[in-house]
């Protein structure tokens, strides 16, 4: 027999979680699948940073502010830890400051919560800037941080008792055909649309969609220090000069291919392993500390001790810490879309695949899932 229900949505990361979210809003009934007892992929393997500074002006903007508003929505109804901690980009090269004040010159006129600090300033608002040879930072009050292993872990419970949404976890699916969805276990459901978020996995549902997509895989490498001691905190989100490179909304910065130049120049290392370095502090007191970036054919299952060292190299000139003890080390793959904020395709009637939104998972799938459903359906219509 078949279990019914309105939206299926496979994948309890953080874009499932986000479709389930907003359906559940709409008053449909939701059943969620996940073949884990929780999320373990990408989802919960990142800073916990919600980063609208680094989405280009227009859509991936609008998306990524429209996401932050979603994740205080949720802080307000679930009580989850949501903290609007703001960020800095600290700039110790003449270089790193001429970005920093062109990007701030860009967006004079945005009404964004933006503009440059002098060094003081700087120290004022957060206890981590190493003052030694620091010339400035540009403060932005957008950014949002999270704990990714307690809301990938505790928000399907919120959705379960707050809006009915069935959990089916330890559940793989194995098949989708049409309206039907298949586990491995040979128990089947009936929805009306199902939702595939399946993360990095391109092999288990519908791989031919995925072969033909331009996707790849990414591969980071993150640390984490133990609680700091005496309840210190690092203030806002950490970035510094590497960044600048990463993030596509710096661009159109004139003087950031002259950085670009001197980073291959001077430490061509970090773009070997695609290393930029940031800082967050999540509700316990934790620093994450990361990360590089290796793609597809790169990818070993094996770490690299070489990748660590670097990115505390560049961490130890950038930030201050108490305790620099690394209580745990990790990796994170995820699939990036290289035509578009997320890789979205409709296999079959009914059926959407939604995968792949890049490294910015937290930032944007909130968002995305707003932006879908009023599409799919209208603002103020609960049909699907």
């Amino acid at each position: 027999m078949k279990t019914p229900c309105d939206i299926a949505v496979i994948g309890a990361g953080i874009l499932g979680l986000a479709h389930a979210w907003t359906a559940a809003k709409r008053g449909l009934r939701v059943a969620l699948f996940e073949r884990s007892p929780r999320a373990i992929g990408a989802s919960i393997r990142n800073f916990g940073m919600i980063w609208p500074i680094g989405q280009p002006e227009g859509s991936p903007r609008e998306t990524a502010l429209l996401s932050r508003a979603r994740w205080l929505e949720l802080r307000d109804t679930s009580g989850l830890w949501v903290n609007e901690c703001g960020s800095i980009h600290l700039a110790y090269r003449p270089d790193e400051l001429a970005v920093l004040e062109e990007f701030a010159s860009q967006h004079r006129d945005s009404g964004d919560d933006l503009r440059m600090l002098s060094r003081d300033e700087v120290i004022a608002r957060s206890p981590a800037a190493n003052p030694e040879g620091l010339l400035g930072g540009l403060w932005s009050g957008t950014e949002l941080c999270v704990n990714p292993r307690t809301i990938i872990g505790q928000m399907p419970e919120f959705l379960h008792e707050r809006y009915g949404v069935e959990l089916q976890f330890l559940t793989p699916i194995t098949k989708v055909d049409g309206s039907t969805i298949i586990a491995a276990d040979g128990r089947t459901w009936q929805a009306d649309r199902t939702i595939v978020c399946s993360g990095s996995d391109f092999e288990t549902l519908f791989p031919e969609t995925f072969r033909e997509a331009p996707l790849k895989l990414c591969k980071l490498q993150m640390l984490r220090t133990p609680t700091q001691p005496d309840d210190w905190r690092i203030g806002p989100h950490l970035a510094g000069g590497l960044t600048l490179r990463h993030y596509t909304s710096f661009r159109d910065c004139p003087s950031l291919p002259a950085l670009c130049e001197r980073i291959e120049r001077e430490t061509p290392e970090l773009n070997r392993y695609g290393i930029h370095v940031m800082a967050s502090q999540n509700d316990a007191g934790h620093v994450i500390l990361g990360d590089s970036h290796e793609y597809d054919d790169d990818i070993s299952p094996f770490d690299r001790p070489e990748i660590d060292d670097l990115i505390l190299r560049e961490l130890r000139r950038m930030i201050r810490l108490p305790d620099w003890s690394i209580a745990e080390r990790w990796h994170g793959i995820y699939a990036k879309y290289s035509d578009g904020l997320v890789f979205e395709a409709e296999p079959q009637p009914g059926v959407n695949v939604v995968v792949a939104p890049g490294g910015a998972g937290m930032t944007l799938s909130f968002g995305l899932a707003e932006q879908q459903w009023m599409r799919w359906a209208g603002p103020n219509r609960m049909e699907i």
